[in-house]
């Protein structure tokens, strides 16, 4: 239920666009060290090696980070936990300023996942704060939208004002401006008080023992192969090996799942509504995304509708958006926060399954230079997507449980 801050439209907009603008934030911070690898190398003397643990430890913070945050966005609410968040965010840069051993950066780096993590989980706990039910997926991908476009287009205008301002002056206006939205953020986003006096291990137990939350998170994390497993990593190996393509053509294509992911945000969350059914549209969207990707293996496509199944096949990953949202809606409204965040960890530890299972399978039949061995490999992610359409099929045949929302079919 919506808040009586909700009441005000243009409050609730400002509540909104505020907490979509820090899931923006995060993701141009997550991607800068992309943009400034020869400045921080040289800086700090790293090497290779280093970079790439302070790269990569952003992940295990934003990682282990996602059930506690859930729990104190329960608890406490959105604004000091978000604003808390935006500070830590901001202070996470400050050590590429002033530090000279690089042990600090990387220090920096992991408070600077440890906050991040608090962006989507905010942004899930805001909009269902101040807009109604009914308007929830709608709104969260909307903000979805803008922050995948932070990533997709931030790196651009943080590479410009490198090469015009210099590193340090890039690295301070990010930083401002993290404090600055964190003030923003402490005044726009309403209080709430406590409302539950369960213990942290009673919720926990709640969500992780509701048989249909846990269900639709490992479904879902089973679709998550195409933009976690194929985008990510093996995409561009795939085009260049198995389809001749030159490599930067090859390299360029897959990120067009993610592009494909911006306008299937909100486009999705529209058509679940018109459909009045989630569920169902997270099965057309594996049964889409598996044909896709069987095209993919068993036949030649050209360039042009390679480009247009990538895009279509970035919509329908936008799922992602339904089966959190509609896991959240078979728990009390106190738990969840706590549900998302569940949800969002086990989508996210599947994309490691992904990895993990695909090199394997890769290494066993030749390696990445043999394309036999990247269509095996590959195959595992429409085999998945079709396991995964199965069972929400028998999922949503199955007697339905108590949800908030009153519309699923």
């Amino acid at each position: 239920m919506a808040i009586s801050f909700s009441n005000s439209r243009r409050g609730a907009l400002a509540v909104w666009i505020v907490a979509s603008v820090f899931y923006a934030y995060q993701y141009i911070v997550r991607v800068m060290p992309n943009i400034m690898l020869e400045d921080v190398m040289q800086k700090f003397g790293m090497d290779a090696g280093m970079f790439g643990q302070f790269s990569g430890i952003y992940y295990i913070s934003y990682s282990l980070m996602h059930l506690p945050m859930g729990i104190m966005l329960d608890r406490y609410g959105p604004k000091k936990v978000m604003s808390l968040s935006i500070v830590l965010t901001a202070l996470g840069l400050l050590p590429l300023l002033f530090a000279v051993h690089p042990i600090y950066p990387i220090i920096g780096r992991f408070l600077i996942g440890m906050g991040s993590s608090a962006a989507i989980l905010g942004v899930f706990k805001v909009v269902r704060l101040v807009f109604k039910e009914k308007q929830f997926s709608r709104m969260l991908g909307f903000s979805v939208t803008i922050g995948v476009l932070g990533a997709i287009y931030g790196g651009g205008p943080v590479a410009y004002m490198k090469q015009t301002l210099g590193y340090d002056a890039v690295i301070q206006i990010f930083a401002l401006a993290g404090a600055l939205l964190a003030f923003v953020t402490y005044l726009i986003i309403p209080d709430v008080k406590k409302t539950s006096e369960s213990s942290v291990f009673s919720n926990i137990k709640e969500v992780l023992g509701n048989k249909t939350v846990i269900a639709i998170c490992f479904l879902a994390g089973l679709m998550v192969g195409p933009l976690e497993g194929f985008a990510d990593v093996w995409g561009s190996a795939f085009l260049s090996k198995v389809y001749g393509f030159e490599n930067s053509l090859a390299s360029s294509l897959p990120s067009l799942i993610f592009t494909g992911m911006c306008f299937g945000a909100p486009l999705l969350s529209m058509v679940a509504e018109k459909m009045k059914s989630y569920l169902g549209t997270i099965i057309i969207c594996a049964a889409v995304m598996g044909c896709l990707f069987a095209a993919f293996i068993f036949y030649t496509v050209p360039p042009g509708l390679v480009s247009l199944s990538f895009l279509l096949v970035g919509v329908c990953s936008a799922y992602q958006i339904l089966a959190i949202y509609k896991a959240s809606t078979y728990v009390r409204e106190e738990v969840a926060g706590l549900t998302t965040a569940v949800a969002n960890m086990i989508i996210m530890i599947f994309g490691y399954v992904f990895h993990t299972i695909i090199g394997t399978v890769v290494k066993a039949f030749g390696g990445p230079g043999n394309s036999e061995a990247l269509i095996y490999g590959v195959s595992v992610i429409p085999a998945a997507l079709f396991i995964a359409g199965g069972g929400f099929i028998f999922l949503r045949s199955a007697k339905p449980e108590v949800s908030r929302q009153s519309t699923e079919a």
